[in-house]
């Protein structure tokens, strides 16, 4: 009686073995396919991102950036004030009050330093 137990007991942990083994694999190919799949898509995201920079490089030399308010946060236009350089998550209320209307108004920075100064300034 005694061999059919441990026979039972030893079938079971096998079942249960071989379901974990199942469970991981299953787990391992899909978090694999989802890294996939972002590499692929920041690549494509990163080479487009490198054509405009570089295609921008020289209006970017020429000229400066442009701080305005859009929906509530900080965005960065180029100097034709039409085209968005970078959207920012700083919301426009933990600003200072100067900063604010200033914004408001439209601020001028005339190198990326400065606005990259900026930046880090009033990111969280």
């Amino acid at each position: 009686m005694k061999t059919k137990y441990v026979i039972g007991l030893l079938s079971l942990f096998a079942v249960v073995v071989i379901l974990l083994t199942a469970g991981y694999q299953i787990s391992y190919r899909h978090v694999m396919d989802r890294q996939a799949a972002g590499a692929e898509e920041e690549s494509a995201t990163e080479s487009i991102a490198a054509e405009g920079e570089a295609v921008n490089e020289e209006k970017e030399k020429e000229s400066g950036y442009w701080l305005c308010q859009l929906q509530g946060y900080v965005a960065v236009y180029l100097d034709d004030r039409a085209t968005i350089y970078e959207l920012t998550d700083i919301l426009l209320t933990d600003l200072p009050k100067e900063v604010q209307q200033e914004i408001a108004d439209g601020k001028y920075i005339s190198t990326a330093e400065e606005l990259y100064a900026f930046l880090e300034n009033y990111s969280s």
